[in-house]
C-alpha cells in the first residue's frame, strides 16, 4: 500500500486531556467517532502512564527523540501490553524523550491489528524518508481478512490526523504537504510554485503548513562557505547519509522531495550557508517568498 495523503478536509474534534492539569505532562487524546485512544508521555513521567488502564492493553506505540547529531528519531513498536513494553525501553533504548501509544478503548485491537499497524507506520516513515528511524527490522503487515484490514486501515488514518498536533510528521511524504495544506484551504488551489538560483543552488519548492518543501531534483551546491553554521552543514551531511542527496557532476542533487522546518533553512542546505529564505525563494513573475506573504496578510 502506498502512502496516502490523509487530508479529506472534513472538521472534526479532538479532546486532549491533561491529565496532571499541565500542559506537557500525561495527555489523552481522543477524537470524535474514533475509538482510539493516545497515551503521550515524556521519558521523565513514565511511571505515571504504565499505571494507566490503557497501557494494560494491546497497541501500537512510537518512542521520539533526537539522535546524535540532532535529526529527529524515531523507533515505532507494538506489544500485548503496551506497559511492559515500555518498561523494557527505559533500559534499553537511550535516545528517546517522549512516547506516543495508541489503543482502543472498546478493546478492538488483536494482536494482529497492532502488528499491522507497526509495519504500515513503518512502511509509511520510510517512504516519506523525512525522520531517521532506529528500527532495523521491516517487518511485512500479517494477513487480516478484508474487514479486518479496511478497520486497521481507518484506524491509522486516525493515528495519521493525530501525530502532527503532537509535531511528529515523519510518516506524511514531502510531496504530499503542498496538497494537503492546499486541502485545507478552499481559496486558492495550492500554494505557489518557487524558485531558488543563486550561488551554486538551484531548485523548486512549496510553502507547507509548519515549513517548505524543497522537491526532487534539485541541485545544492557542492562547497560549502566556510561560515556555514554547525547545524546546516550537519544538515547537509545527514541528507547525503541517508541517500536524500546524492552526488551529481559538481552538485549535490535532491532524489526525492524534502521537507524543512523553515525556507531558510531550505535554502541554507541549497547554497551551503546562510540564507534568507523569504527572500531567496521566487515564484515566475520575481515575486519573493516574503512579498507574497506580506500580500496574503494583508500588509502594504
Amino acid at each position: 500500500m502506498g502512502a496516502s495523503i490523509v487530508n479529506d478536509s472534513r472538521p472534526t474534534s479532538i479532546r486532549i486531556f491533561l491529565a496532571d492539569g499541565t500542559p506537557d505532562g500525561l495527555r489523552l487524546i481522543d477524537k470524535s467517532n474514533w475509538t482510539g485512544r493516545a497515551v503521550v508521555v515524556s521519558r521523565s513521567e513514565i511511571e505515571r502512564a504504565l499505571a494507566r488502564p490503557e497501557l494494560g492493553q494491546p497497541g501500537v506505540y512510537v518512542l521520539v527523540g533526537t539522535a546524535e547529531d540532532g535529526a529527529p528519531m524515531l523507533y515505532v513498536g507494538e506489544a500485548d501490553t503496551l506497559g511492559e513494553r515500555l518498561k523494557q525501553h527505559v533500559a534499553g533504548k537511550e535516545f528517546w524523550t517522549r512516547v506516543v501509544a495508541f489503543t482502543s478503548t472498546n478493546e478492538g485491537l488483536n494482536k494482529a491489528h497492532v502488528r499491522y499497524l507497526e509495519a504500515r507506520l513503518l512502511q509509511l516513515a520510510r517512504q516519506a524518508n523525512q525522520w531517521l528511524l532506529e528500527n532495523g527490522n521491516k517487518p511485512t503487515p500479517p494477513p487480516l481478512s478484508e474487514p479486518d484490514r479496511a478497520d486497521a486501515e481507518w484506524f491509522l488514518d486516525e493515528m495519521r490526523l493525530i501525530f502532527p498536533l503532537l509535531g511528529i510528521d515523519a510518516f506524511a511524504a514531502a510531496s504530499g504537504q503542498a496538497r494537503a495544506h492546499a486541502a485545507a484551504d478552499t481559496s486558492r488551489d495550492e500554494p505557489p510554485m518557487l524558485y531558488l538560483a543563486e550561488r551554486g543552488g538551484e531548485g523548486r519548492g512549496r510553502e507547507v503548513a509548519d515549513g517548505f518543501v524543497v522537491l526532487e531534483g534539485a541541485l545544492a551546491r557542492a562547497a560549502e562557505v566556510d561560515s556555514i553554521h554547525d547545524h546546516m552543514r550537519d544538515m547537509r551531511q545527514q541528507l547525503v547519509d541517508r541517500g536524500v542527496l546524492v552526488t551529481d557532476e559538481h552538485a549535490l542533487r535532491f532524489t526525492q522531495d524534502f521537507r524543512f522546518s523553515s525556507p531558510s533553512l531550505a535554502a541554507g542546505v541549497l547554497v551551503g550557508g546562510s540564507a534568507n529564505g523569504r527572500i531567496c525563494w521566487k515564484d515566475r513573475a520575481g515575486r519573493t517568498l516574503k512579498s507574497l506573504q506580506d500580500a496574503r496578510a494583508g500588509v502594504a
